[in-house]
């Protein structure tokens, strides 16, 4: 109760309603996760007035086509069912390179705007050194290994820039200093800080906050809904971004 309530704290000053619009939005975890790891950054949407679709999906058992396929086509489906006049992703980490790789195959007419927390947009140095490893495998499933390093053939690498208004935050702050060991400049503890970069992206934005926890993060949850609402995340009072930069 009481994160709630901070939560709903955090994002008065953006609620302009989007609900008169029945504008939705999807969300879309990251690897070896769930919907339930999404769920503040639901509730914090669903308060400042957008539909929500938390979608779960087996991220470690299929190819990133495969997932974007399954995952978002359904979504999207339901969405536009329901009489969506705008269409928004909000992603973390393995998600956001599911919306690029669905986006690369699919026209959305109404679709709006997308956020991307801690992507792996060029890859992952932690995937080179790892891949191979058994254990690695075993925890992460072959989707990592096959398609998530920072080789050009890679996943990621093979799906060109971004045709679509997308702002990217990433973290450069690591509990986990061996990974944090593999990774040159500032990380969050799984993709450094430059490789969350998007050719084409509208904003991007560094805060110090850790990959795990990038979507509980109550900046990040405003800073979120300030691009959904305007395009471009707020660098005003009270926000304190370590960088930021607005094109490539």
């Amino acid at each position: 109760m009481k994160f709630s309530l901070i939560l709903l704290m955090a994002t008065l000053p953006l609620l302009a309603s989007a609900a008169d619009n029945r504008e939705c939005v999807i969300l879309l975890h990251g690897l070896c996760r769930t919907s339930g790891s999404m769920l503040p950054l639901e509730h914090a949407l669903t308060v400042a007035g957008y539909r929500v679709w938390n979608v779960d999906y087996p991220s470690r058992t299929a190819a990133i086509e495969k997932l974007s396929e399954d995952a978002i086509g359904r979504a999207v489906a339901d969405c536009q069912k329901a009489g969506a006049t705008k269409l928004h992703f909000v992603t973390h980490s393995l998600g956001g390179i599911l919306v690029r790789s669905y986006l690369a195959r699919h026209a959305i007419p109404n679709l709006g705007r997308v956020v991307m927390l801690g992507p792996p947009n060029q890859g992952s140095e932690v995937v080179d050194k790892l891949g191979s490893w058994w254990l690695f495998n075993k925890l992460n499933g072959s989707t990592a290994r096959r398609e998530l390093g920072t080789d050009k053939d890679s996943v990621p690498n093979q799906l060109g820039p971004a045709n679509f208004c997308v702002g990217v935050i990433a973290g450069d702050r690591s509990i986990n200093w061996i990974n944090s060991l593999m990774i040159p400049g500032p990380d969050d503890g799984k993709v450094s800080v430059e490789r969350t970069k998007l050719a084409g992206m509208s904003d991007h934005l560094v805060l110090h906050v850790t990959h795990p926890f990038l979507m509980r993060n109550r900046t990040v949850i405003r800073q979120t809904i300030s691009f959904l609402r305007t395009g471009k995340f707020a660098r005003g009072t009270g926000v304190s971004p370590v960088s930021s930069t607005s094109r490539l």
